[in-house]
Protein backbone atom coordinates (compact mmCIF):
# COMPACT_ATOMS: atom_id res chain seq x y z
CA UNK A 1 0.00 0.00 0.00
CA UNK A 2 1.43 3.25 -1.24
CA UNK A 3 0.81 6.22 1.06
CA UNK A 4 2.48 10.17 0.03
CA UNK A 5 5.23 10.82 2.38
CA UNK A 6 5.79 14.56 2.62
CA UNK A 7 8.84 16.75 2.76
CA UNK A 8 8.23 19.68 5.24
CA UNK A 9 9.74 21.51 7.70
CA UNK A 10 7.69 21.30 10.78
CA UNK A 11 8.13 24.18 13.73
CA UNK A 12 10.32 22.92 16.34
CA UNK A 13 7.95 23.62 19.20
CA UNK A 14 5.30 21.71 17.22
CA UNK A 15 7.64 18.49 16.39
CA UNK A 16 8.96 18.32 19.65
CA UNK A 17 12.84 18.19 18.74
CA UNK A 18 15.05 19.93 20.78
CA UNK A 19 17.66 21.24 17.96
CA UNK A 20 17.02 20.45 14.15
CA UNK A 21 15.58 22.84 11.61
CA UNK A 22 16.19 21.20 8.66
CA UNK A 23 13.24 19.60 6.68
CA UNK A 24 12.37 15.91 7.48
CA UNK A 25 10.73 13.71 6.07
CA UNK A 26 7.70 12.29 7.70
CA UNK A 27 4.57 10.37 6.95
CA UNK A 28 1.97 12.93 8.45
CA UNK A 29 -1.07 11.05 10.55
CA UNK A 30 -4.64 11.02 8.86
CA UNK A 31 -7.20 12.47 11.35
CA UNK A 32 -10.74 11.07 11.88
CA UNK A 33 -12.99 13.41 14.04
CA UNK A 34 -15.80 11.64 15.20
CA UNK A 35 -18.74 14.39 16.78
CA UNK A 36 -22.24 13.30 17.76
CA UNK A 37 -25.23 15.34 18.39
CA UNK A 38 -25.82 15.99 22.09
CA UNK A 39 -23.50 13.03 23.84
CA UNK A 40 -22.42 13.59 27.29
CA UNK A 41 -19.69 12.15 29.27
CA UNK A 42 -22.27 10.91 31.80
CA UNK A 43 -23.10 8.16 29.10
CA UNK A 44 -19.54 7.16 28.99
CA UNK A 45 -18.48 3.93 30.66
CA UNK A 46 -14.80 5.88 30.44
CA UNK A 47 -15.63 8.60 32.16
CA UNK A 48 -16.84 6.71 35.37
CA UNK A 49 -20.82 6.50 33.97
CA UNK A 50 -22.55 3.81 35.27
CA UNK A 51 -25.76 4.52 32.81
CA UNK A 52 -24.49 2.15 30.07
CA UNK A 53 -21.14 0.39 28.66
CA UNK A 54 -19.34 2.14 25.74
CA UNK A 55 -16.82 -0.39 24.76
CA UNK A 56 -15.34 1.55 21.42
CA UNK A 57 -15.46 4.56 22.90
CA UNK A 58 -13.31 3.16 25.76
CA UNK A 59 -10.96 1.43 23.76
CA UNK A 60 -10.23 5.16 22.18
CA UNK A 61 -9.56 5.84 25.59
CA UNK A 62 -7.82 3.35 27.02
CA UNK A 63 -4.97 2.80 24.01
CA UNK A 64 -4.68 6.33 23.99
CA UNK A 65 -5.95 9.95 26.48
CA UNK A 66 -8.86 10.92 27.95
CA UNK A 67 -9.28 14.85 28.95
CA UNK A 68 -11.34 15.93 31.64
CA UNK A 69 -11.57 19.51 31.61
CA UNK A 70 -12.60 19.78 27.69
CA UNK A 71 -15.49 22.51 27.70
CA UNK A 72 -17.60 23.96 24.86
CA UNK A 73 -17.67 27.54 24.07
CA UNK A 74 -21.14 28.13 23.12
CA UNK A 75 -22.97 24.75 24.43
CA UNK A 76 -25.42 24.31 20.95
CA UNK A 77 -24.97 22.15 18.37
CA UNK A 78 -24.45 24.98 15.09
CA UNK A 79 -22.85 26.85 17.47
CA UNK A 80 -19.89 24.84 18.30
CA UNK A 81 -19.43 23.03 15.13
CA UNK A 82 -18.24 26.50 13.73
CA UNK A 83 -15.89 27.17 16.48
CA UNK A 84 -14.53 23.96 16.06
CA UNK A 85 -14.23 24.79 12.14
CA UNK A 86 -12.52 28.27 12.44
CA UNK A 87 -11.01 28.06 15.62
CA UNK A 88 -12.34 31.00 16.55
CA UNK A 89 -15.67 32.03 19.35
CA UNK A 90 -18.79 32.77 18.32
CA UNK A 91 -18.80 36.64 18.52
CA UNK A 92 -16.16 36.24 15.85
CA UNK A 93 -17.40 33.71 13.01
CA UNK A 94 -20.41 34.98 13.57
CA UNK A 95 -22.95 31.75 13.76
CA UNK A 96 -23.48 32.78 17.37
CA UNK A 97 -27.24 30.32 17.49
CA UNK A 98 -29.11 27.95 15.62
CA UNK A 99 -31.05 30.54 13.78
CA UNK A 100 -27.52 31.82 12.34
CA UNK A 101 -26.18 30.84 8.56
CA UNK A 102 -22.08 30.15 8.37
CA UNK A 103 -20.10 32.01 6.33
CA UNK A 104 -18.36 29.48 4.47
CA UNK A 105 -15.92 32.06 3.48
CA UNK A 106 -14.14 32.08 6.34
CA UNK A 107 -10.83 30.34 7.09
CA UNK A 108 -11.39 27.04 8.47
CA UNK A 109 -8.77 24.28 9.77
CA UNK A 110 -10.51 21.62 6.48
CA UNK A 111 -8.89 24.48 4.23
CA UNK A 112 -5.38 24.74 5.27
CA UNK A 113 -5.10 21.05 5.42
CA UNK A 114 -6.93 20.55 1.83
CA UNK A 115 -4.61 23.39 0.53
CA UNK A 116 -1.39 21.42 2.63
CA UNK A 117 -1.97 17.78 0.44
CA UNK A 118 -4.52 16.50 2.93
CA UNK A 119 -7.69 15.06 1.17
CA UNK A 120 -10.75 16.23 3.05
CA UNK A 121 -14.38 15.04 3.80
CA UNK A 122 -17.22 15.62 5.98
CA UNK A 123 -20.33 12.94 6.18
CA UNK A 124 -23.43 13.52 8.38
CA UNK A 125 -24.55 16.50 10.20
CA UNK A 126 -23.41 19.30 9.27
CA UNK A 127 -26.39 22.16 10.73
CA UNK A 128 -24.50 25.32 9.44
CA UNK A 129 -27.73 26.29 6.64
CA UNK A 130 -24.42 27.03 3.93
CA UNK A 131 -22.88 25.12 1.71
CA UNK A 132 -19.59 23.23 3.26
CA UNK A 133 -16.30 24.56 1.77
CA UNK A 134 -13.01 23.09 1.92
CA UNK A 135 -13.58 19.68 1.39
CA UNK A 136 -12.97 17.30 -1.29
CA UNK A 137 -16.12 15.32 -0.68
CA UNK A 138 -19.01 16.29 1.65
CA UNK A 139 -21.99 14.29 2.77
CA UNK A 140 -24.91 16.39 4.72
CA UNK A 141 -27.90 15.60 6.04
CA UNK A 142 -30.67 17.26 4.84
CA UNK A 143 -34.25 17.63 6.69
CA UNK A 144 -35.90 17.60 10.35
CA UNK A 145 -34.04 21.82 10.80
CA UNK A 146 -30.71 19.89 9.10
CA UNK A 147 -30.34 17.53 11.65
CA UNK A 148 -31.34 14.86 9.55
CA UNK A 149 -34.25 11.80 9.71
CA UNK A 150 -33.01 8.45 11.47
CA UNK A 151 -34.66 6.44 9.07
CA UNK A 152 -34.12 6.72 5.02
CA UNK A 153 -31.92 9.76 5.51
CA UNK A 154 -31.77 12.17 3.17
CA UNK A 155 -28.37 13.85 2.23
CA UNK A 156 -27.01 16.82 0.30
CA UNK A 157 -24.15 14.82 -1.49
CA UNK A 158 -21.44 17.48 -3.09
CA UNK A 159 -24.25 19.42 -4.80
CA UNK A 160 -27.07 16.54 -5.16
CA UNK A 161 -29.40 15.23 -3.00
CA UNK A 162 -29.30 11.34 -2.19
CA UNK A 163 -32.21 9.76 -0.69
CA UNK A 164 -30.47 6.37 1.10
CA UNK A 165 -32.40 3.62 2.82
CA UNK A 166 -31.52 2.15 6.15
CA UNK A 167 -30.78 3.46 9.82
CA UNK A 168 -28.66 7.07 9.30
CA UNK A 169 -25.51 6.14 12.23
CA UNK A 170 -25.46 2.97 9.92
CA UNK A 171 -25.21 5.30 6.60
CA UNK A 172 -23.26 7.27 7.71
CA UNK A 173 -20.40 4.66 8.88
CA UNK A 174 -21.11 3.61 5.60
CA UNK A 175 -20.02 6.69 4.08
CA UNK A 176 -17.41 7.59 6.17
CA UNK A 177 -15.97 4.40 5.00
CA UNK A 178 -16.26 4.69 1.88
CA UNK A 179 -14.63 7.79 1.57
CA UNK A 180 -11.42 6.75 3.66
CA UNK A 181 -11.46 3.81 0.93
CA UNK A 182 -11.43 6.20 -2.17
CA UNK A 183 -8.81 7.93 -0.59
CA UNK A 184 -6.55 6.47 2.01
CA UNK A 185 -3.77 4.93 -0.95
CA UNK A 186 -2.95 8.38 -2.72
CA UNK A 187 -2.95 10.90 0.66
CA UNK A 188 -3.62 11.57 4.17
CA UNK A 189 -6.87 12.40 4.92
CA UNK A 190 -8.78 14.42 7.18
CA UNK A 191 -12.57 13.02 7.78
CA UNK A 192 -15.35 14.69 10.00
CA UNK A 193 -17.60 11.85 10.80
CA UNK A 194 -20.43 13.44 12.33
CA UNK A 195 -23.56 11.46 13.36
CA UNK A 196 -26.96 13.13 14.10
CA UNK A 197 -27.48 10.51 17.37
CA UNK A 198 -28.39 11.11 19.85
CA UNK A 199 -30.26 13.66 19.62
CA UNK A 200 -34.21 14.37 20.26
CA UNK A 201 -36.47 12.77 19.81
CA UNK A 202 -34.21 9.98 20.67
CA UNK A 203 -35.09 6.72 18.03
CA UNK A 204 -32.80 3.66 18.83
CA UNK A 205 -31.90 1.91 15.86
CA UNK A 206 -34.08 -1.15 14.71
CA UNK A 207 -31.54 -3.75 16.16
CA UNK A 208 -31.57 -1.54 19.75
CA UNK A 209 -35.29 -1.01 20.33
CA UNK A 210 -36.67 -2.56 23.59
CA UNK A 211 -33.43 -3.07 24.46
CA UNK A 212 -33.66 -1.59 28.14
CA UNK A 213 -36.77 -1.82 28.31
CA UNK A 214 -36.86 -3.86 32.02
CA UNK A 215 -33.62 -1.50 33.24
CA UNK A 216 -34.40 0.72 35.80
CA UNK A 217 -31.85 3.16 35.64
CA UNK A 218 -30.40 5.37 38.56
CA UNK A 219 -31.65 9.11 39.55
CA UNK A 220 -29.38 11.66 39.74
CA UNK A 221 -29.41 13.37 43.02
CA UNK A 222 -30.72 16.61 41.51
CA UNK A 223 -33.23 14.88 39.70
CA UNK A 224 -35.71 17.24 41.89
CA UNK A 225 -34.06 20.54 42.54
CA UNK A 226 -35.44 22.75 43.45
CA UNK A 227 -33.09 26.03 42.47
CA UNK A 228 -33.09 27.19 45.82
CA UNK A 229 -30.61 29.86 46.47
CA UNK A 230 -29.84 29.97 42.44
CA UNK A 231 -31.17 32.99 39.96
CA UNK A 232 -33.99 33.56 38.01
CA UNK A 233 -32.24 31.77 34.78
CA UNK A 234 -32.26 28.14 36.32
CA UNK A 235 -35.81 29.08 37.42
CA UNK A 236 -37.30 29.83 33.98
CA UNK A 237 -36.08 27.77 32.02
CA UNK A 238 -37.99 25.65 29.56
CA UNK A 239 -36.27 22.22 29.55
CA UNK A 240 -37.36 20.13 32.13
CA UNK A 241 -38.46 16.48 32.19
CA UNK A 242 -41.25 16.91 34.03
CA UNK A 243 -43.05 19.41 31.70
CA UNK A 244 -41.30 20.00 28.83
CA UNK A 245 -40.93 16.40 27.63
CA UNK A 246 -43.58 15.87 25.09
CA UNK A 247 -46.23 13.05 25.21
CA UNK A 248 -46.34 12.12 21.07
CA UNK A 249 -42.79 13.33 20.31
CA UNK A 250 -40.40 12.53 22.99
CA UNK A 251 -41.95 10.26 24.74
CA UNK A 252 -43.45 8.48 22.30
CA UNK A 253 -47.10 7.77 23.60
CA UNK A 254 -48.87 7.18 20.31
CA UNK A 255 -50.57 3.82 19.25
CA UNK A 256 -49.73 2.90 15.54
CA UNK A 257 -53.45 3.96 14.69
CA UNK A 258 -53.14 7.17 16.32
CA UNK A 259 -49.88 7.93 14.49
CA UNK A 260 -51.32 6.71 11.20
CA UNK A 261 -53.86 9.30 11.36
CA UNK A 262 -51.67 12.10 10.89
CA UNK A 263 -52.03 15.49 12.96
CA UNK A 264 -48.87 14.24 15.07
CA UNK A 265 -44.94 14.48 15.09
CA UNK A 266 -44.29 11.25 15.01
CA UNK A 267 -46.13 10.38 11.62
CA UNK A 268 -43.56 11.32 9.40
CA UNK A 269 -40.89 9.71 10.88
CA UNK A 270 -42.67 6.36 11.60
CA UNK A 271 -43.62 6.11 8.05
CA UNK A 272 -40.05 6.47 6.58
CA UNK A 273 -39.37 3.14 9.10
CA UNK A 274 -39.70 -0.33 7.02
CA UNK A 275 -42.65 -1.88 7.88
CA UNK A 276 -40.94 -4.64 10.38
CA UNK A 277 -39.41 -2.07 11.93
CA UNK A 278 -42.77 -0.14 12.71
CA UNK A 279 -43.98 -3.55 14.05
CA UNK A 280 -40.98 -3.68 16.55
CA UNK A 281 -41.91 -0.17 17.70
CA UNK A 282 -45.41 -1.13 18.08
CA UNK A 283 -43.97 -4.07 20.79
CA UNK A 284 -41.78 -2.10 22.34
CA UNK A 285 -43.76 0.97 22.97
CA UNK A 286 -47.25 -0.85 23.80
CA UNK A 287 -46.49 -1.35 27.48
CA UNK A 288 -45.41 2.20 28.10
CA UNK A 289 -48.63 3.52 26.27
CA UNK A 290 -50.85 1.06 28.38
CA UNK A 291 -49.00 2.27 31.57
CA UNK A 292 -48.57 5.69 31.16
CA UNK A 293 -52.80 5.43 30.34
CA UNK A 294 -53.58 3.38 33.41
CA UNK A 295 -54.07 6.79 35.27
CA UNK A 296 -51.81 5.41 38.70
CA UNK A 297 -48.68 7.66 37.58
CA UNK A 298 -48.90 11.25 39.32
CA UNK A 299 -46.62 13.74 40.91
CA UNK A 300 -42.42 12.68 41.51
CA UNK A 301 -43.60 9.07 40.31
CA UNK A 302 -44.57 10.46 36.72
CA UNK A 303 -41.31 12.16 36.83
CA UNK A 304 -39.45 9.49 37.76
CA UNK A 305 -41.63 7.29 34.97
CA UNK A 306 -40.57 9.87 32.51
CA UNK A 307 -36.83 9.94 33.35
CA UNK A 308 -36.85 6.22 32.88
CA UNK A 309 -38.28 6.26 29.39
CA UNK A 310 -35.90 9.11 28.51
CA UNK A 311 -33.32 7.34 29.51
CA UNK A 312 -34.10 4.13 27.73
CA UNK A 313 -34.44 5.82 24.45
CA UNK A 314 -31.45 8.34 24.79
CA UNK A 315 -28.93 5.42 25.92
CA UNK A 316 -30.21 2.68 23.48
CA UNK A 317 -29.77 5.60 20.73
CA UNK A 318 -26.19 5.91 21.77
CA UNK A 319 -25.35 2.23 21.22
CA UNK A 320 -25.11 2.75 17.36
CA UNK A 321 -22.69 5.16 17.48
CA UNK A 322 -20.63 3.26 19.87
CA UNK A 323 -20.95 0.20 17.34
CA UNK A 324 -19.97 2.75 14.48
CA UNK A 325 -16.48 3.63 16.19
CA UNK A 326 -16.05 0.20 16.50
CA UNK A 327 -16.39 -0.55 12.51
CA UNK A 328 -14.09 2.71 11.39
CA UNK A 329 -11.06 1.45 13.90
CA UNK A 330 -12.22 -2.08 12.35
CA UNK A 331 -11.91 -0.81 9.17
CA UNK A 332 -8.55 1.48 9.99
CA UNK A 333 -6.68 -1.88 10.95
CA UNK A 334 -7.81 -4.03 8.09
CA UNK A 335 -6.28 -1.37 5.78
CA UNK A 336 -3.36 -1.16 8.03
CA UNK A 337 -3.59 3.09 8.76
CA UNK A 338 -5.21 2.29 12.60
CA UNK A 339 -1.63 3.34 14.31
CA UNK A 340 -0.99 5.79 11.31
CA UNK A 341 -4.40 7.70 12.07
CA UNK A 342 -5.34 10.01 14.67
CA UNK A 343 -8.59 9.22 15.85
CA UNK A 344 -10.61 11.57 18.41
CA UNK A 345 -14.21 10.95 19.82
CA UNK A 346 -16.11 13.58 21.08
CA UNK A 347 -19.99 15.80 21.06
CA UNK A 348 -21.13 19.07 20.27
CA UNK A 349 -21.38 19.95 23.64
CA UNK A 350 -22.59 18.08 26.79
CA UNK A 351 -26.13 17.14 27.93
CA UNK A 352 -28.23 16.77 31.29
CA UNK A 353 -29.45 13.22 31.61
CA UNK A 354 -31.97 14.19 34.50
CA UNK A 355 -29.38 16.54 36.64
CA UNK A 356 -31.42 19.57 37.92
CA UNK A 357 -34.15 17.94 36.46
CA UNK A 358 -33.55 18.50 33.06
CA UNK A 359 -32.82 17.36 29.45
CA UNK A 360 -30.82 19.53 26.77
CA UNK A 361 -27.82 22.02 26.93
CA UNK A 362 -27.38 26.00 26.46
CA UNK A 363 -26.66 26.23 30.21
CA UNK A 364 -22.96 27.09 31.22
CA UNK A 365 -23.39 23.99 34.04
CA UNK A 366 -21.33 21.15 34.14
CA UNK A 367 -23.09 18.43 32.59
CA UNK A 368 -23.66 20.13 29.44
CA UNK A 369 -20.57 22.46 29.34
CA UNK A 370 -17.98 20.05 29.91
CA UNK A 371 -17.54 17.88 26.43
CA UNK A 372 -16.13 14.08 25.71
CA UNK A 373 -12.88 14.31 24.26
CA UNK A 374 -10.33 11.25 23.87
CA UNK A 375 -7.77 10.99 21.61
CA UNK A 376 -5.93 8.08 20.22
CA UNK A 377 -2.59 8.14 18.41
CA UNK A 378 -0.33 5.47 19.63
CA UNK A 379 2.77 7.56 18.00
CA UNK A 380 2.26 10.07 19.97
CA UNK A 381 -0.05 9.25 22.82
CA UNK A 382 0.84 7.34 26.03
CA UNK A 383 -2.30 4.48 26.29
CA UNK A 384 -4.60 4.93 29.22
CA UNK A 385 -2.96 8.39 29.77
CA UNK A 386 -5.62 11.19 31.06
CA UNK A 387 -5.24 14.89 31.16
CA UNK A 388 -6.49 17.76 33.72
CA UNK A 389 -5.80 20.34 31.34
CA UNK A 390 -8.41 23.32 30.16
CA UNK A 391 -9.56 22.51 26.63
CA UNK A 392 -12.28 24.27 24.28
CA UNK A 393 -13.61 23.33 20.86
CA UNK A 394 -11.94 26.24 19.48
CA UNK A 395 -8.43 24.25 20.19
CA UNK A 396 -9.65 21.26 18.00
CA UNK A 397 -8.87 22.37 14.74
CA UNK A 398 -5.34 24.47 15.79
CA UNK A 399 -4.34 21.04 17.45
CA UNK A 400 -5.20 18.97 14.02
CA UNK A 401 -3.19 21.39 12.07
CA UNK A 402 0.04 21.08 14.79
CA UNK A 403 -0.44 17.25 14.51
CA UNK A 404 -0.07 17.49 10.39
CA UNK A 405 3.22 19.84 10.65
CA UNK A 406 0.79 22.61 9.36
CA UNK A 407 1.41 26.18 11.26
CA UNK A 408 -1.23 27.53 12.84
CA UNK A 409 -3.15 30.64 11.44
CA UNK A 410 -2.62 33.42 13.57
CA UNK A 411 -6.48 34.23 12.97
CA UNK A 412 -7.41 31.24 14.95
CA UNK A 413 -8.21 32.02 18.48
CA UNK A 414 -7.88 28.07 19.81
CA UNK A 415 -4.66 26.68 21.09
CA UNK A 416 -2.75 23.64 19.80
CA UNK A 417 -2.89 21.33 23.07
CA UNK A 418 -0.16 18.75 21.23
CA UNK A 419 2.33 19.28 23.90
CA UNK A 420 0.08 18.24 26.20
CA UNK A 421 -0.61 14.74 24.19
CA UNK A 422 3.07 14.37 24.47
CA UNK A 423 3.39 15.02 27.74
CA UNK A 424 1.40 12.29 28.77
CA UNK A 425 -1.53 14.83 29.97
CA UNK A 426 0.70 17.06 31.97
CA UNK A 427 -0.11 20.91 31.64
CA UNK A 428 2.44 22.71 30.11
CA UNK A 429 4.05 25.87 31.26
CA UNK A 430 1.79 28.82 30.33
CA UNK A 431 -0.86 26.88 29.67
CA UNK A 432 -4.69 28.66 30.36
CA UNK A 433 -6.08 28.80 33.55
CA UNK A 434 -9.90 29.40 32.50
CA UNK A 435 -12.16 28.19 29.84
CA UNK A 436 -14.59 31.34 28.52
CA UNK A 437 -18.44 30.81 27.45
CA UNK A 438 -20.91 33.10 26.30
CA UNK A 439 -24.26 31.69 25.07
CA UNK A 440 -26.71 34.20 23.12
CA UNK A 441 -29.81 31.90 22.03
CA UNK A 442 -32.43 34.13 23.70
CA UNK A 443 -35.42 34.48 23.15
CA UNK A 444 -35.88 31.02 21.86
CA UNK A 445 -36.66 27.37 22.46
CA UNK A 446 -36.20 25.85 26.18
CA UNK A 447 -36.01 29.65 27.78
CA UNK A 448 -32.07 29.83 28.76
CA UNK A 449 -31.24 33.13 29.38
CA UNK A 450 -28.52 34.59 27.94
CA UNK A 451 -24.88 34.43 29.91
CA UNK A 452 -21.18 34.60 29.87
CA UNK A 453 -18.49 33.13 32.18
CA UNK A 454 -15.20 30.75 32.53
CA UNK A 455 -14.48 28.23 34.38
CA UNK A 456 -11.06 27.52 35.92
CA UNK A 457 -9.84 24.40 37.42
CA UNK A 458 -11.37 24.58 40.82
CA UNK A 459 -14.38 27.38 40.13
CA UNK A 460 -17.01 29.17 37.70
CA UNK A 461 -18.59 32.51 37.45
CA UNK A 462 -21.47 33.25 35.38
CA UNK A 463 -23.18 35.86 34.35
CA UNK A 464 -26.64 36.40 33.01
CA UNK A 465 -27.70 39.09 30.97
CA UNK A 466 -29.62 41.29 28.88
CA UNK A 467 -33.63 41.30 30.62
CA UNK A 468 -32.31 40.11 34.00
CA UNK A 469 -28.84 40.92 35.62
CA UNK A 470 -27.44 38.06 37.71
CA UNK A 471 -24.17 36.52 39.17
CA UNK A 472 -23.46 33.23 39.90
CA UNK A 473 -20.45 31.75 40.88
CA UNK A 474 -19.87 27.99 42.46
CA UNK A 475 -17.03 26.06 44.24
CA UNK A 476 -16.30 23.09 41.87
CA UNK A 477 -14.36 21.62 44.17
CA UNK A 478 -17.01 21.83 47.75
CA UNK A 479 -20.32 21.58 45.13
CA UNK A 480 -19.13 19.93 41.99
CA UNK A 481 -23.29 19.42 41.42
CA UNK A 482 -23.58 23.46 41.79
CA UNK A 483 -26.38 23.54 44.18
CA UNK A 484 -24.95 26.40 45.84
CA UNK A 485 -24.40 29.83 44.15
CA UNK A 486 -21.47 31.19 46.32
CA UNK A 487 -20.95 34.62 44.56
CA UNK A 488 -22.55 37.20 47.38
CA UNK A 489 -20.98 34.63 50.05
CA UNK A 490 -18.44 37.01 51.93
CA UNK A 491 -16.42 34.05 52.89
CA UNK A 492 -15.90 33.63 48.84
CA UNK A 493 -15.15 37.73 48.43
CA UNK A 494 -11.62 37.22 47.54
CA UNK A 495 -11.85 34.42 45.35
CA UNK A 496 -14.57 36.25 43.55
CA UNK A 497 -12.54 39.68 43.18
CA UNK A 498 -9.85 37.13 41.55
CA UNK A 499 -12.27 35.40 39.17
CA UNK A 500 -13.52 38.78 37.42
CA UNK A 501 -9.86 39.68 37.01
CA UNK A 502 -10.07 36.17 34.93
CA UNK A 503 -12.96 36.67 33.25
CA UNK A 504 -11.23 40.14 32.36
CA UNK A 505 -8.76 39.16 31.23
CA UNK A 506 -9.79 36.38 29.20
CA UNK A 507 -12.76 38.89 27.42
CA UNK A 508 -9.64 41.43 26.65
CA UNK A 509 -7.53 38.08 25.15
CA UNK A 510 -10.87 36.86 22.90
CA UNK A 511 -11.74 40.49 22.16
CA UNK A 512 -15.69 40.01 23.81
CA UNK A 513 -14.97 43.26 25.86
CA UNK A 514 -18.66 44.06 25.71
CA UNK A 515 -20.32 41.27 25.81
CA UNK A 516 -23.46 42.81 26.68
CA UNK A 517 -23.67 45.47 24.58
CA UNK A 518 -24.13 42.69 21.53
CA UNK A 519 -27.87 42.05 20.91
CA UNK A 520 -29.55 39.60 18.27
CA UNK A 521 -31.50 40.82 15.64
CA UNK A 522 -33.79 39.46 13.14
CA UNK A 523 -32.63 40.12 10.00
CA UNK A 524 -34.89 39.22 6.85
CA UNK A 525 -35.75 35.85 9.11
CA UNK A 526 -31.90 35.12 10.19
CA UNK A 527 -30.55 36.02 13.40
CA UNK A 528 -27.82 38.37 12.89
CA UNK A 529 -24.92 39.56 15.69
CA UNK A 530 -24.82 43.53 15.47
CA UNK A 531 -22.07 44.71 17.69
CA UNK A 532 -23.04 48.70 18.48
CA UNK A 533 -24.97 49.00 15.21
CA UNK A 534 -22.04 47.62 12.96
CA UNK A 535 -22.52 43.87 11.30
CA UNK A 536 -20.14 41.54 12.25
CA UNK A 537 -18.55 38.60 10.49
CA UNK A 538 -21.93 37.23 9.31
CA UNK A 539 -22.50 37.20 6.12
Amino acid sequence: MSRIKAAYALPLAAAGLSACSEAVEQERPNIIFIMTDDHTTQAMSCYGGNLIETPNMDRIADEGMRFDNCYATNALSGPSRACILTGKFSHKNGFTDNASTFDGSQLTFPKVMRENGYATGVVGKWHLISKPQGFDHWSILLGQNEQGNYFKPVFYENGTVVKEDGYVTDVITDKAIEFIDDVHDEKPFMLMLHHKAPHRNWMPAPRHLGIFNDTVFPEPETLFDDYEGRGEAARSQDMNIENTLEDEWDLKLLTREEILAGNNRLHDVYIRMPEEVQHKWDSVYAPRIAEYRSGKLQGDELVRWKYQQYMRDYLATAMSVDESIGRVMEYLEEIGELDNTVIVYTSDQGFFLGEHGWFDKRFMYEECLRMPFVIRYPKMIKAGSTSKAICMNVDFGPTFLDLAGIEVPSEMQGRSFRKVLEKKGRIPAGWREAAYYHYYEYPAEHSVKRHYGIRTSDCKLIHFYNDIDQWEMYDMTADPQEMRNVYDDPAYAGKRAQMHRILEQVQQEYEDTDPCEKELILFKGDRRLFDRGESSTTK
